[in-house]
């Protein structure tokens, strides 16, 4: 999965240190994201590559993580029209090989959402600072704090013998096949969450949940809780069209093989079609 960096090892402690010219930046404009391509490689720009035209770029820079010895930062400043660099749209995360490369651009993106979004204090109006202590930002005016987003998801694997039950997205570009998959609400635990999930996009029961695994998923500040679950009763499918365009249950054999297992339902389709997973 996207986050599976090994023998490389991400470092998500913050520290309140300034920019050297060897370290990496991350700069977004909206959905985009600024790199140089080179061979098919996601390659993000050192403040030594910008050092001529934009001397001052590390003075404002916010650490964010670093991944072995290499710190990365974030950068906001725009216009960055340095030669050779351009900004290429974040889906791009999603077919880099070097999975370390997609997982640091998109937590960085995670995070340039979380401090674009709370520039202003939600309970008084006033700027935000961020803090010096740890990755937090602060209302100097009324003391209001505020953490970064992090939403619990579950994603569910309905099986039924050798079955799986596979859907797809209604009004969204994704088109593959995917998983049953929705947020915890308040007050809902998750194994809640699995039943009236189902229940709500494809009208079955289930029973016999089982954790399988779970991941960090900084595309949309979600943490995800996979299960396979066994289906309780009529296999019959009545599907929400809000939410889906197609739900379908299909054989081991008829499920298509994952090319890329950056994501967690993924993972789990792969697991079933080949029976590696004990159930």
């Amino acid at each position: 999965m996207i986050q599976d960096i090994a023998p490389k090892v991400f470092h998500n402690s913050f520290k309140n240190k300034k920019a050297e010219p060897q370290d990496l930046f991350l700069s977004y404009e909206s959905d985009t994201v600024l790199v140089k391509e080179n061979k098919n490689k996601l390659w993000y720009p050192s403040f030594s590559d910008f050092e001529e035209i934009h001397p001052n770029l590390k003075e404002n820079a916010q650490f964010l993580f670093n991944i072995d010895d290499i710190n990365y930062y974030l950068v906001n400043e725009k216009n960055l029209d340095v030669k050779g660099w351009a900004y290429v749209n974040t889906n791009r995360f999603r077919t880099e090989l070097k999975y370390w490369r997609s997982f640091a651009g998109v937590v960085g993106w995670q995070l340039n959402r979380w401090y674009v979004n709370h520039r202003f204090c939600s309970k008084c109006g006033k700027p935000t600072k961020p803090s010096e202590k740890e990755r937090m930002l602060y209302c100097e005016t009324c003391g209001f704090q505020i953490y970064p987003t992090i939403s619990p998801c579950v994603i569910v694997a309905v099986h039924s013998g050798n079955k799986l039950l596979l859907t797809k997205y209604a009004g969204r570009d994704y088109n593959r096949y995917a998983l049953i998959a929705g947020f915890a609400e308040i007050g809902e635990s998750l194994e809640q969450t699995i039943h009236r999930e189902v229940k709500e996009e494809v009208g079955l029961n289930v029973k016999n949940m089982k954790f399988y695994k779970s991941q960090p998923w900084p595309f949309t500040d979600t943490l995800l809780a996979g299960f396979y679950a066994e289906l309780d009763g009529d296999d019959k499918i009545t599907l929400d069209e809000n939410e889906l365009a197609l739900g379908v249950w299909l054989e081991r054999d008829e499920i298509p093989v994952a090319d890329l297992n950056i994501s967690l339902t993924s993972e789990m389709m792969e697991a079933f079609r080949t029976g590696s997973v004990d159930l």
